[in-house]
């Protein structure tokens, strides 16, 4: 008997592609033992909802769409008390979380992919009480990029669109007094340009982690912090943009720990992003791991 796969489709991702490649996946899928019905998302956190309403009646949940869209997918079913395994079929712009895992990034392939892939557990992140995140959840320098660059843009420039945006804002780059809070009862306070508390290969494409540093499954963040070079250090700041491109952070502004928990504070609301998504102003953030919250297959 074939399994009941809940398949929610963001038809503005990508381009559209998933709506053009939803008859061959289709194919595929009931090929692969699965019988998908299929959930059209309209508006933004949507995702999450149809998962909290429909996900326990099926035996797996697949989202067609970009970081974004599984980001609110994860967000549904870590709070489900037994979540059913989760397939994946990137159709964004960056597909960080495609890349981390190494699913194929083309619709057909990747329904391939989950028909033939096991449950594999990855943890997910707490953001506060009550949002959640899949990959990363950063403040500062160019985090405001992926959410206000427009649609129409990541669409046709892909990540050169991010670049153009985040050029745009080196004017503007300020630091925040920060107090930053991590396991074993360390400490630091500094002014940040930039920080991120991740569990991922690769962040907008771009910025890589060598796969040495980072486990998706072992219930530990990698925390990365930027501190300030000091107004006008424009010199500084090209050495710390190329060694975070380069994947070395050898940079001394540069510092990356790691840690299960973190907590910030800030002398006034600083905003944030989720997945690549705005996260809201908050003054103050605590960041939890979720140890293999998801299973996804792979």
């Amino acid at each position: 008997m074939n399994k009941k796969l809940m398949l929610i489709l963001n038809p503005a991702a990508g381009g559209g592609k998933g709506i053009t490649s939803i008859g061959p996946v289709m194919e595929v899928l009931y090929k692969g033992g699965y019988l998908p019905t299929v959930y059209y998302t309209t508006a933004a956190g949507e995702a999450t909802q149809l998962v909290l309403k429909h996900a326990a009646e099926y035996d797996c949940v697949a989202c067609s769409g970009g970081d974004g869209t599984l980001s609110e997918v994860v967000s549904g079913l870590v709070q489900l008390r037994d979540p059913p395994p989760l397939g994946y079929l990137p159709q964004g712009t960056s597909n960080d979380v495609a890349s981390s895992l190494g699913i194929p990034k083309t619709p057909v392939a990747a329904a391939k992919f989950l028909v033939r892939g096991k449950p594999t557990p990855i943890d997910a992140g707490r953001f506060n009480d009550s949002d959640y995140f899949t990959y990363i959840a950063a403040f500062g320098a160019f985090t405001e990029v992926s959410y206000e660059t427009p649609r129409e843009q990541k669409q046709s420039l892909g990540h050169f669109a991010y670049v153009l945006q985040g050029l745009s804002k080196l004017p503007k780059i300020s630091s925040y007094r920060t107090i930053v809070e991590l396991d074993g009862g360390r400490t630091i306070i500094d002014d940040l340009l930039f920080g991120s508390v991740s569990n991922t290969r690769t962040v907008g494409g771009m910025v890589r982690l060598k796969n040495d540093m980072v486990d998706l499954d072992d219930g530990i963040f990698e925390v990365m912090l930027v501190r300030d070079p000091g107004p006008g250090n424009v010199i500084e700041l090209n050495k710390i943009t190329s060694s975070i491109l380069q994947g070395t952070f050898s940079n001394p502004y540069i510092r990356v720990t790691r840690s299960s928990r973190v907590k910030f504070a800030f002398e006034e609301p600083v905003k944030w992003t989720r997945d690549g998504e705005s996260g809201g102003a908050h003054q103050q953030v605590e960041l939890q791991n979720l140890h293999s919250a998801v299973s996804i297959l792979l």
